[in-house]
């Protein structure tokens, strides 16, 4: 375990695009990792470095964010699923712009999307070497709640990981790996308030571990802020990377030049970090 890195990159829907720009910077640079866990749009758009494919999501968000069938209210409104399932899991990866299922298979970086088991409350750490046979878990990944229906997986229902661990550090340092980059998708200081839980009990009352872990999310996502500021204060073990400068993106967010604008961000933070990047992984 020892000589392996790990690459962590949080969720944010579409400010993911921060982390799509500073994984095309990697693969650009060969920048190499041994393992990577994604988290909500952190695996969705993460899981290109291991097909990689350079440039894909900037590309096929900016040509379909406006498409009605992509994501927002009309896919809501008709399908209960804020993204698109049949677009953004068929069209999409199979025809529109194709994901190379066969280049993530063969690619040996271990990939993990994270996910919130909503009978438990807990985050699950999937293995996916097969992006085609467990497409699924990418999408559970990303199923924002009150806005995407359940995702069933073997007689489990399954939500956005970031309920659970929205930045999966104690899990990396648990296992011991030598460097760790993490790419967050808020600037320095950023801090979760705490949210009435009302919706999650009207939601998801059936549910009430997940409503419980909702409920503290917000503790967690701070007290993790605090341990990746120590950590990176107190010496070499972990290398963080975050937008240097705010970029208002809503979550669902239409505007292009916005989108085109948080990934730029992902682009130069990671063009004028990389001699540091190469150093740390030294």
């Amino acid at each position: 375990m020892e000589h392996k890195t790990a690459l962590i990159l949080e969720g944010g829907a579409m400010r993911g695009l921060y982390s799509a720009g500073v994984i095309d910077v990697f693969m650009q640079n060969d920048i190499k990792v041994d393992v990577i866990y994604g988290v909500s749009a952190g695996a969705l758009f993460g899981l290109n470095y291991k097909s990689r494919q350079v440039g894909r999501a900037i590309r096929y968000n900016l040509k379909y964010a406006k498409e009605k069938n992509y994501m927002g209210l009309y896919s809501l409104i008709t399908t209960g699923d804020v993204m698109n399932r049949d677009f953004c899991f068929n069209k999409l990866v199979y025809e529109l712009d194709k994901l190379d299922f066969e280049a993530y298979k063969n690619n040996p970086v271990e990939f993990y999307a994270v996910v919130t088991n909503m009978q438990t409350g807990k985050a699950e750490y999937i293995k996916i070497d097969d992006a085609e046979k467990d497409l699924e878990y990418f999408r559970a990944s990303g199923s924002m709640p009150f806005v995407s229906n359940p995702v069933e997986i073997d007689g489990n229902s399954y939500l956005d990981g970031a309920i659970s661990d929205a930045v999966p550090i104690k899990k990396a340092l648990e296992a011991d790996y030598k460097k760790i980059i993490v790419v967050l998708t808020k600037p320095f200081g950023h801090n979760r308030k705490k949210k009435s839980y009302l919706p999650y009990k009207l939601f998801y009352g059936k549910y009430p571990n997940l409503v419980e872990t909702a409920k503290n999310s917000y503790k967690k996502y701070n007290e993790t802020m605090e341990l990746i500021e120590k950590y990176e204060t107190d010496g070499n073990k972990i290398f963080v990377l975050r937008p240097s400068e705010f970029v208002n993106v809503k979550r669902v967010e239409k505007d292009t030049n916005k989108l085109q604008r948080i990934y730029d961000l992902g682009v130069s933070d990671c063009k004028n970090k990389l001699n540091q990047i190469r150093e740390y992984l030294r």
